[in-house]
């Protein structure tokens, strides 16, 4: 059998019905189960907004209206306070807040039977590079980095002092610092490639083990596609070997997005490169219910060419799909996962 990663969002409105659904359909294959990003968190990380929003240190600088995942949204930057000499006040971000929730109904469940035994709560979370990029105002995001980086670290610390390090996995969402590399973002540090790679290691230092930490690699997911069509899973390759080269912990997993019309050699070829960590995962997000399980298993054919070993998943999480999909996609994970 294969494992099966829910990378984080869900769509459903509440912790219970996420942690069951998942149970019922794909809790013998997912080694985690995500709480499934339940509002306020269901905008990934636009949530955060708010935080500078609250900081008295902060004012707002732009709002840009804008037409994105076939909605209009209003994207608001903000700017250090002038005169502000100080380092910037970052208070709670909220992440730690609702993990708490979600372990409680998460560990109730567990020791009910609902989920297996083994299963570890599972907290996506945006980089520093996400958030800043997206909500700083160009001029201050390189400052206001490391700030928001230690606002992150104490989320993890608050965690941990509710959640047993044995039972939390901490997932990074990495995709401006993909998208830039890429030449379709643009971000506040020069050396591209060497600059992700420093900032991904320095994100797997804030998780102490034995928690597991784990990275997903994304190119975006408005509207159900790619902000830039990846050309093949080189970069994410080439992201992968230096991360388990540098990262100052062991790397659980990562996980790298195929395409839906990405069934060909050529995209799926740099996997004979990689060079994970002993106990590293390969999770590559092949599912798309357009095409159900026949498209997955010409991808997964592709795939198993040039690797021999990986566990499956969807391109990014659920959270903008119809609700009432979300079955038939999670009983494709589980007739996928035995094949």
């Amino acid at each position: 059998m294969r494992n099966v990663l829910l990378v984080g969002s869900v769509g459903f409105e509440d912790r219970e019905t996420v942690f069951r659904t998942l149970a019922r359909f794909i809790g013998a294959c997912a080694p985690r189960l995500t709480d499934g990003e339940v509002p306020p968190r269901n905008r990934w990380m636009m949530w955060q907004r708010d935080v500078f929003d609250r900081s008295p240190d902060f004012q707002l600088a732009s709002s840009t209206p804008v037409f994105f995942g076939g909605e209009r949204r209003t994207f608001d930057r903000f700017r250090i306070a002038p005169g502000l000499d100080d380092a910037p006040r970052i208070g709670e971000l909220g992440y730690a807040r609702e993990a708490i929730l979600s372990w409680q109904v998460f560990r109730r469940l567990r020791n009910e039977g609902v989920i297996p035994a083994s299963t570890r709560f599972q907290m996506s979370l945006p980089s520093m590079v996400a958030v800043c990029s997206q909500h700083i105002d160009a001029e201050d995001q390189e400052r206001v980095e490391p700030h928001y980086e230690q606002a992150l670290g104490r989320e993890i610390v608050r965690m941990l002092e509710h959640i047993p390090a044995k039972d939390l996995a901490i997932q990074w969402d990495i995709c401006q610092e993909v998208l830039a590399i890429e030449g379709a973002w643009q971000v506040y540090y020069p050396e591209l490639f060497e600059g992700a790679v420093q900032r991904l290691c320095r994100l797997a230092a804030l998780v102490p083990e034995p928690c597991e930490v784990g990275f997903h690699l994304c190119y975006g997911d408005p509207g159900h596609k790619h902000i830039k069509e990846p050309d093949s899973l080189g970069l994410c390759v080439s992201l992968a070997n230096a991360l388990c080269t540098a990262a100052p912990r062991s790397v659980s997993w990562i996980h790298m997005p195929v395409p839906r019309e990405r069934h060909d050699a050529a995209y799926v070829a740099p996997l004979r490169e990689l060079q994970l960590g002993l106990h590293t995962e390969l999770y590559l997000g092949l599912i798309h219910l357009t095409d159900g399980a026949e498209g997955a298993r010409a991808r997964m054919g592709a795939a198993s060419e040039f690797i021999d070993s990986f566990g499956i998943a969807t391109e990014c999480g659920f959270g903008r799909r119809p609700l009432e999909t979300i079955p038939d996609l999670l009983r494709l994970h589980a007739e996928l996962a035995r094949a």
